[in-house]
């Protein structure tokens, strides 16, 4: 994510962009999400999760052998912090995956941290006044943080390859491999989500 940093040195970008000619999904996030946007408290009694949801819960612990119980609540961020910015709760699942293999502990070389692999450095501005780094750990924090990068790409970028791409820091790849593997992932979860139990 190294290079969605240095981006957000721009004092003159006020967040901004017309969504003339942008594809359906980008201009969707960028009307509904504010880019000023601050980490918000997380529910009291947090809802259940979809039922295709609970079939990607199912998978992801099965093949990341991670605990159901604490994904869960991981999960219905993805989905609430997707669907406030207009985007497919499985693309953030997803990123998770390419990012930490869902471990909320993950920390990079370069300091990047939790489930999306934020780098506090370049995103303070987005956890809130006071807030220490470490927060980042916080699953749910930081998959609001990693929504809210995600979505700053799109806004600058207005396509969701550069976006992505924006976010793994890697803009001049002109293979785009970082877009390719979340993409790749995401179409797993996709299917992985249709599928009806066969009870």
């Amino acid at each position: 994510m190294g290079e969605s940093g240095r981006a957000g040195a721009n004092p003159g970008f006020d967040g901004a962009v017309p969504t003339g000619g942008l594809d359906e999904q980008v201009a969707r996030a960028l009307r509904g999400w504010n880019a000023s946007t601050r980490i918000a408290e997380p529910p009291q009694d947090e809802p259940p999760l979809s039922d295709e949801m609970q079939r990607v819960r199912d998978w992801v612990a099965r093949r990341y052998r991670v605990s159901g119980e604490e994904l869960a609540p991981v999960l219905v961020e993805a989905e609430n912090s997707a669907r406030s910015a207009g985007l497919d709760p499985l693309l953030i699942v997803a990123m998770m995956a390419v990012e930490s293999s869902f471990n909320p502990l993950a920390e990079s070389k370069m300091g990047a941290r939790g489930l999306m692999q934020v780098i506090p450095r370049w995103h303070m501005d987005k956890i809130g006044e006071g807030a220490h780094e470490d927060v980042l750990f916080d699953p749910v924090v930081n998959v609001q943080v990693g929504t809210q990068v995600l979505v700053e790409g799109l806004q600058r970028y207005g396509s969701l390859q550069a976006a992505l791409q924006y976010y793994n820091g890697a803009r001049s790849d002109p293979e785009a491999r970082y877009t390719k593997k979340v993409l790749s992932i995401k179409r797993q979860l996709a299917s992985v989500a249709r599928v009806e139990d066969d009870a």
